[in-house]
Formats: structure tokens, C-alpha cells, sequence
């Protein structure tokens, strides 16, 4: 097999997981060819906890996940990318660890039996100087040690087995828990007094020290094997905001995989740069809010604003609801963080000590600092914090100033929190809270920044061309908290405000619940991604109240509200009134939002950058918030309209999806065939009455055309005398066929089929 890197041109993401496993995922060569993509993006490989449909919690990092099909398959994965010219980019983890079950990760086991003697006790990021590892697996029952056996060797807790130190095992179960290393604790007990770094709030993915060279090198030994033999050509990298120095780790993986496309799952704020790490770019969120926003019309927002304020009965400030969603996090979901950071001032009140720290955390205005923005950002956080706190300046100042040294243990463990925090309180809290306009509630995106003007997008754009060519852009990702096309859909209400109001206003008068600002999110959804499941309906809303957190939640579900959720997700399909009237409105829509698909799809696809598609979004893609959107594709019928479209068939644009595939095909076919066409950026002004309408760029011989806002496109009396001038005098579309010869085109003629087109020379 080749060890040369293959130039990762376009991705196509596969959640490959045990239900379709890597010889599935072999089967989708051919048409992954036929599509357009160069390499196929996998989910992680590695060997996973049992039964793991995500591959996030890996537990041994030296073979191929068996319930994936292990060594043999991934080979037979191999051979079947480069049987059709196709490579491998995959999703590594170096943040975090699988820990739910033990015996299935030998060296979290290792630890557990040996404890701090043990040789992987470095592994883990453990405060060993607090006592026994707690292990938050219990039930939450003043008895819940009775029910623990001893069993071939192993202290067990019903379906639950943990090691026993050597001669320990002798006595009562409850005597032979007492002599662990370990101790078996409430599950409650996990978020306030945990003694080792989690993945945000989940004690099943305990952290890594992979600033440890040794552990890095035992971590990335198999994932560097395969890069050096050619194997994979690119790698994602997952959460490094995770990391205790993301710079250091980064330069240390550049250099064990010199050649390789690597990309991280940063998420940047509104404005925010990424660092100049040694990189290729991220994972495209920065994109997604960039391309879904020039979709939204930004004239809406004072209206939207006024009704979610009317249905809501509160005009909180996406600032201050974002600083006590933050600020829960921190005291409350990530409290044993909290405690640990807390414990190295001593010099300072622990409770001051730990109010201070919260509160910078709440206040930090992304999600970790780096040098030397850092600086920047924590100056930020301490005028904020000591703004909305006066009591605590002492210990701010006292804090900051520890804070401000990168070397201080302290400042280099508080970027790892700040990251948790605005993750859990921002993206896992805040945006099931906030309703005034749900499509904007996206990983990477801002709900205050209501849409992004044509100009804007044309700078971001022009800027990646220039600074990050190879970074990825994508529009879904098993992380989004909507499939695109939802919020394609959704971004039809921006346009249509009054109308909105007056339906919304409508149902939740006929369908009242306590929760006002959930009914809103809620029918928002409803409206985004009808028709949909019930089943699948229903889960969201639980996920989402649950997330929110206001009138029921995970640990403590209210079963009175959620039964009253319940009904009111029915009342979609069965109230007399309210169910003609939402499937009406969803249907009268849909066109407006289909053409909102269509440009934001090839934008995406033709901007600056490596595109991804997301499994199954070639065609329409209803999905919501996982596990929603890692439901099974149906690749049957999508090879079935790729062949039919290769046969020369025009489809219209229909509840078939046939015309996104269109565009999907054809834009990353061209990209790949013509590469050329795509090796720069420049904006494209339309001339005449609705050139506002209009987003175009010339890549350096290939232009891309959308329509912006379609409905008030129509209302305003169409296209009719606007024009577009050509790079060229004469192009041809590669949607329609049509050749265009005289170096301006009408847009009436040329969106005539489709509400977007993607020109390139005809010589």
C-alpha cells in the first residue's frame, strides 16, 4: 500500500459504529467515488466501550475496535477506499478515556486494582492527594453497598465489576470495598466531589494526561503507525480545549504526523481567530455560522425579539443568560472542578476562592484562552466578573493575578474549566433556554448575531482563502443540534415574522404550557423538521427540556411537566386546530426553505476550504440533536437517484431531495475534476432591482450562485431585469447544461431551474 498522503479534497462523514460497522462502511466506496468526495471521514476506530454507538469513549488505544470488525476489517476498509481512489481521515480522542466499564479498559483497571502504584496511574488525570478515587456508580440508597458481592476475584455491584488489590480479598464485600484503592459512591455525588478531570460533566470519560509524553506515545502509537504507513492521509482532532496545553499537544502530533491534513474541533466565538497552531484549520463550525447566517434576513430581529419577549413574559438579555447558564455549570455540573481549582489558592477564602473562580467562568468571553490572547480574554472575564460582583474583588484580584501566570498550576488548569463551562452552560443549557429564534442556536454560532450580511460572508470567506485554505467547512456534524436543512427551513421564519406571530401565538394559547420559552423552542422545531416522527418528536422535547433545565432535568425529572410537554408535542398531530394548521404552515414553507437549502449547501461546497458531508445529507436531512441525527441512511436509494441523475435526468425540487444531490454531486465532482476552477476568491455583484438577493464568488474560473431570501424575493416581484456579470464570455452550468455566451447573464434565466448554479468555462 502506498505511504504517500493522498490531498484530502472533500470529506464525507460516517458514523461508523457497531450497527454499521467497518465492512459496511467499505460497502459505500463506489458510490463515495461516484459522489464526488475524496476521502471518507470516519468516526473514531479505536477500540470503544461494549456496544458504543459513537466510538468517544475509547478504551484501548492499541487495536481496532472488535465490535467494529476489528484489524481485518479495517483493512478490508483500506482496500476498498483505494480500489476506487479514495483515502481515510479519522477522528482521534486524546482528551478523555472510556471508563464506564472497567474491565474493558485495562488500564483504568490496572489503576483501580494498584492504585497509585500502578504503572498508568499517570495516565489519568487524578488528585491523588484527595483520598480514594470515587467511583459515582451507586444508587442513590443509604444501603446501596449491601447489595455488593465478591465474585471470581472482582467486587461487584449488580451488571457493574471492579478489581481487587492484591490480598484484599478476604471478609464482607462491604469490608473488601473498604480496603480499595477506590470507593464506590452515589451517582449523585459524581459532579460535586469527583477526584479525577472529566469530559465536561460526564463521569463515564475520565481525562488523559497526554501532556505526558509517555502517554502520548502509548495513546497515539497505533493512529502514528498508520499515518506513517500511508494509511490515513488526515485526522480529526477532537475537543483539544480539553488539553492542558492544545499548543504544545498539537506541535507534538504535527510532528509525529508531518504530512498528515490535521484539523481540530475548535469551536471559535463570534470573531474569534484560531491560534497559529500547526494545523490545517477546524472542523468547520466557524463556517457553519457563517453560511447558515447569510441565509437569515437580519431585518426580522427587533420583531422576533418582540414576540419571543410577549410569549415569553421576560426580556433577558442573551448576555445575562449565558452568564447563569455559565454560572451553574460551574458551581453545580462541574462543582468537583471547581473544588480542585479552588484547592490551589489556598491563600485565598475557599468559599471567596470559589466564587471567584466561578464567576471569571461565567464571564470568560470564549471558550479558553491562549497565549497570548489569553490576556486579552481574562482581562475581559475580571472587569465583567468584578462588575456584576463588587464583594469579591479581593479575590478576583488575587485570582487573576495567579491566573495571569501560564506557569502557575492554577492558570494552567482554569482554561480546561473555562472550556467545560461554556460548553455546558452555552451549547448544553442557553440554547434550550433561549427561543427568540432557534435556528441561530447552533454549535459555533451566536444567537445575539442575528444573520450575516453578504459583505461579512464575502470577508470571512476571502480571509480562510488566505489564511486557512485547508480548513473544513461543514453544515451538519453528529454534534449539531440541527440537521441543516431544519434550519434551512427555519430561517423562512426571519422572513415571514408576522406570520409566525400569529400562528405561534396561536398554539401555545390552544396548547399552554408552563414552560413558555420550551412551547417556543419546541414549535420552532416542530415547524423546522415537519413532517417528523412523533417518537422522534417526542424524545427531542425531553432531551431539550431536560437540557434546559428549568422545569424538569436529568437527575430530577418532573413527571407532571414532562407529561404536560408530552401533550403538547401530540397536539401537533391530533388537536383538531393546531395539527392542520402546523402541517399547512410547514408545507407552505417548505419551497421558501428548500431554496435555503440549496444555497446554503453549494456555498458551503464551493467556498474556501475542505467541504464535508455529513452521512445522508445529500438528499434532505430532517434530523435534530443526537442520537437523532446518527439514525441509519438509507444508501440504496441515494446510489439509485445518483445513477438516475448520471442518466441525464433533471429533478425537479421536490420532498424527494433528488435536486440536492444535484448540487451536491456536481460541485464536488467539479472540484475534484477541475481543481484549478477553485484557487481563489472573489465576490460577484449582481446589478438591477433585487441584486440584494443574490450571494456569488468566482473561485479563479468556477462561480457559484444563491438566492438569498426567497420569499420576499417573490414578494418583491421576482428576479426580473437583474443581472450577473461573468468571469468569462462564455460558461456552462453544471446544474442545467446551459450554456450562457455573452458575458452577463440574467438571473431570471439563469435560476430559472433551480435556485442556485455553478458556472465554469466551456474551454
Amino acid at each position: 500500500m502506498s505511504d504517500t498522503p493522498r490531498p484530502v479534497g472533500a470529506t464525507y462523514r460516517v458514523q461508523v459504529r457497531p450497527d454499521f460497522d467497518l465492512d459496511a462502511t467499505a460497502g459505500l466506496a463506489g458510490y463515495l467515488a461516484d459522489l464526488g468526495v475524496t476521502h471518507l471521514y470516519s468516526a473514531p476506530l479505536l477500540a470503544a466501550a461494549p456496544g458504543s454507538a459513537h466510538g468517544y469513549d475509547v478504551v484501548d488505544h492499541r487495536k481496532v475496535n472488535p465490535e467494529l470488525g476489528g484489524e481485518a476489517a479495517r483493512q478490508r476498509l483500506l482496500w476498498a477506499l483505494r480500489s476506487v481512489g479514495l483515502g481515510l481521515v479519522v477522528d482521534i480522542v486524546p482528551n478523555h478515556a472510556g471508563v464506564a466499564v472497567p474491565a474493558a479498559n485495562p488500564a483504568w483497571w490496572d489503576v483501580l486494582r494498584r492504585g497509585r502504584g500502578s504503572a498508568y496511574a499517570d495516565w489519568f488525570d487524578i488528585d491523588w492527594d484527595a483520598g480514594r478515587l470515587l467511583l459515582p456508580v451507586l444508587a442513590d440508597t443509604p444501603d446501596a453497598l449491601a447489595d455488593l458481592t465478591v465474585a471470581d476475584g472482582e467486587l461487584r455491584y449488580h451488571e457493574h465489576r471492579f478489581p481487587i488489590a492484591d490480598g484484599t480479598g478476604d471478609g464482607r464485600p462491604g469490608e473488601v470495598h473498604d480496603r480499595q484503592h477506590y470507593e464506590l459512591v452515589s451517582w449523585r455525588r459524581g459532579d460535586a466531589e469527583l477526584t479525577y478531570r472529566r469530559f465536561f460533566a460526564v463521569a463515564s470519560l475520565a481525562g488523559l494526561r497526554v501532556e505526558d509524553p509517555a502517554v502520548f506515545a502509548a495513546t497515539h502509537e497505533l493512529i502514528l503507525a498508520w499515518a506513517a504507513a500511508g494509511e490515513i492521509d488526515g485526522i480529526r482532532v477532537d475537543h483539544p480545549d480539553g488539553l492542558r496545553d492544545p499548543a504544545d499537544y498539537l506541535a507534538r502530533l504535527r510532528a509525529a504526523a508531518p504530512d498528515a491534513w490535521l484539523v481540530v474541533e475548535k469551536i471559535l466565538e463570534y470573531g474569534e481567530e484560531l491560534p497559529a497552531w500547526p494545523v490545517d484549520g477546524t472542523t468547520g463550525y466557524d463556517a457553519l455560522a457563517a453560511v447558515c447566517g447569510l441565509f437569515v434576513d437580519g431585518d426580522a430581529e427587533a420583531e422576533l425579539t418582540a414576540l419571543d419577549t410577549r410569549l415569553v413574559g421576560r426580556a433577558t438579555s442573551w448576555a445575562d443568560l449565558t452568564h447563569d447558564t455559565k454560572l451553574g455549570a460551574a458551581t453545580r455540573l462541574l462543582a468537583a472542578e471547581l473544588t480542585r481549582l479552588a484547592a490551589l489558592a489556598p491563600d485565598v477564602d475557599p468559599d471567596a476562592a470559589r466564587a471567584a473562580l466561578a464567576e471569571l467562568a461565567a464571564a470568560f468571553p470564549v471558550y479558553r484562552g491562549y497565549p497570548p490572547d489569553g490576556a486579552r480574554h481574562l482581562a475581559n472575564a475580571r472587569a465583567e466578573a468584578g462588575r456584576r460582583r463588587t464583594d469579591l474583588t479581593g479575590a478576583l484580584d488575587a485570582i487573576t493575578r495567579r491566573l495571569r501566570d501560564p506557569d502557575d498550576e492554577l492558570g494552567r488548569r482554569f482554561p480546561q474549566f473555562t472550556g467545560a463551562v461554556m460548553a455546558k452552560g452555552v451549547e448544553d443549557t442557553a440554547y434550550y433556554r433561549w427561543s427568540r429564534f432557534v435556528a441561530l442556536n447552533e454549535v459555533g454560532g451566536s444567537p445575539s448575531h442575528f444573520g450575516t450580511r453578504p459583505g461579512r460572508f464575502h470577508r470571512f470567506a476571502a480571509d480562510r482563502h488566505a489564511r486557512w485554505p485547508a480548513s473544513m467547512t461543514t453544515l451538519s456534524t453528529h454534534d449539531t443540534k440541527r440537521g441543516e436543512d431544519v434550519r434551512a427551513r427555519l430561517a423562512v421564519l426571519a422572513e415571514a415574522p408576522r406570520r409566525w406571530a400569529e400562528l405561534v401565538t396561536r398554539w401555545m394559547a390552544a396548547v399552554p404550557l408552563p414552560d413558555a420559552a420550551l412551547a417556543h423552542l419546541l414549535w420552532q422545531t416542530a415547524v423546522g423538521a415537519w413532517p417528523i416522527e412523533r417518537e422522534r418528536l417526542h424524545a427531542y422535547a425531553e432531551k431539550a427540556a431536560r437540557e434546559a433545565a428549568v422545569s424538569t432535568g436529568w437527575t430530577d425529572p418532573d413527571p407532571a411537566f414532562e407529561q404536560a410537554m408530552h401533550a403538547l408535542v401530540d397536539a401537533g398531530y391530533d388537536d383538531p386546530t393546531v395539527a392542520p394548521e402546523l402541517a399547512a404552515f410547514a408545507a407552505e414553507i417548505t419551497p421558501a426553505g428548500w431554496a435555503n437549502s440549496l444555497g446554503q449547501k453549494l456555498v458551503q461546497l464551493a467556498m474556501p476550504g475542505v467541504p464535508d458531508t455529513y452521512q445522508g445529507t445529500e438528499l434532505w436531512d430532517n434530523s435534530l440533536v443526537d442520537p437523532d441525527n446518527r439514525r441509519p441512511v438509507d444508501f440504496a436509494v441515494r446510489r439509485e437517484m445518483l445513477a438516475r441523475l448520471d442518466a441525464g435526468w433533471l429533478p425537479p425540487v421536490d420532498e424527494g431531495g433528488a435536486a440536492k444531490l444535484l448540487v451536491v454531486s456536481r460541485t464536488l465532482r467539479a472540484r475534484r475534476d477541475r481543481p484549478e476552477l477553485f484557487g481563489d476568491y472573489r465576490p460577484v455583484t449582481g446589478h438591477g432591482p433585487a441584486a440584494g438577493h443574490v450571494v456569488a464568488f468566482d473561485r479563479g474560473g468556477a462561480l457559484a450562485v444563491a438566492t438569498r431570501l426567497p420569499l420576499r424575493l417573490a414578494a418583491d416581484g421576482g428576479w426580473r431585469d437583474t443581472t450577473l456579470s461573468l468571469p468569462v464570455k462564455q460558461m456552462s452550468c453544471l446544474f442545467t447544461g446551459r450554456v450562457y455566451s455573452d458575458g452577463r447573464v440574467r438571473l431570471a434565466d439563469l435560476l430559472a431551474n433551480y435556485p442556485v448554479a455553478l458556472l465554469v468555462p466551456t474551454t
